[in-house]
């Protein structure tokens, strides 16, 4: 799980260090060339423009829409996602049990042990790092729609709702941006290791201060994906996703 926690740290830095590899001053166009700006950037702002010019220019709705539209894309992916942390929660007192019965911190159990668990894994058909993948998917979508919207010259001047789409919102949309990232880590949440609770709560904090210093129109992209994966999981696995590590613990322990 520490793995798990430095990898996802390491694609959310990568992701923000290569926003500064590319050319972000120059306005992306249909005469645009190369490969990303191509296939990546332009599709993206011509669809933010195209659904901004039918609501009336309301990019905000605009984006809002591209959004949901690419979560949908990526759909199979997230529910394949989603179904994984299902059954990785289902055996979890099984993987208590293993943890037990090779409690010993010497290098020769712990080998024996991570043998044992990907036995495990493979009987029950798990997939540990499924999870993952989702990850790796969404990242290049979220750096091409970042270009796409610091590139897109219409998007200036435009707000949505009480916050300009070209400029940081100072607090209220960090907030909503990192308490819905807590929520949703938290209903996929399947295990008390301490990393990954450390994760539940780095997570949101980091995003918070992302937030803080990038166009709202890009913060309004995450919490609107993020409102989207946590519908799609209460849906998926109702309304008790996470729960079982609770409910698992031991009869006539106390639920915390």
């Amino acid at each position: 799980m520490l793995k798990k926690l430095g990898l996802v740290t390491m694609v959310i830095a990568l992701l923000f260090v290569m926003t500064g590899c590319f050319n972000i001053e120059a306005p992306i166009t249909k005469e645009s060339e190369g490969f990303w700006d191509s296939y990546f950037v332009y599709p993206l702002s011509w669809l933010i423009i195209y659904f901004a010019d039918v609501f009336n220019d309301n990019f905000g709705l605009a984006i809002v829409i591209v959004t949901i539209l690419l979560r949908l894309l990526i759909l199979p992916l997230m529910i394949k996602q989603t179904k994984s942390a299902k059954a990785m929660q289902a055996i979890q007192p099984e993987m208590q049990k293993l943890r037990e019965k090779y409690s010993a911190k010497d290098q020769k159990t712990q080998q024996k042990l991570q043998q044992e668990m990907m036995a495990m894994f493979q009987e029950k058909g798990v997939n540990p790092l499924a999870g993952c993948l989702p990850l790796f998917i969404q990242m290049p979508i979220l750096l091409a729609l970042y270009h796409a919207i610091m590139r897109t010259e219409e998007i200036g001047g435009h707000s949505f709702l009480w916050f300009a789409l070209d400029a940081p919102d100072p607090i209220l949309l960090p907030v909503i941006a990192g308490a819905t990232t807590f929520i949703q880590q938290k209903m996929m949440m399947v295990t008390d290791n301490p990393q990954m609770k450390i994760l539940l709560y780095v997570m949101p904090i980091m995003i918070f201060v992302f937030a803080m210093f990038f166009p709202a129109a890009l913060t309004l992209y995450w919490v609107v994906g993020n409102l989207f994966m946590i519908t799609q999981t209460y849906f998926i696995t109702g309304p008790n996703v996470g729960k079982s590590k609770t409910a698992e613990t031991g009869t006539g322990g106390k639920k915390k």
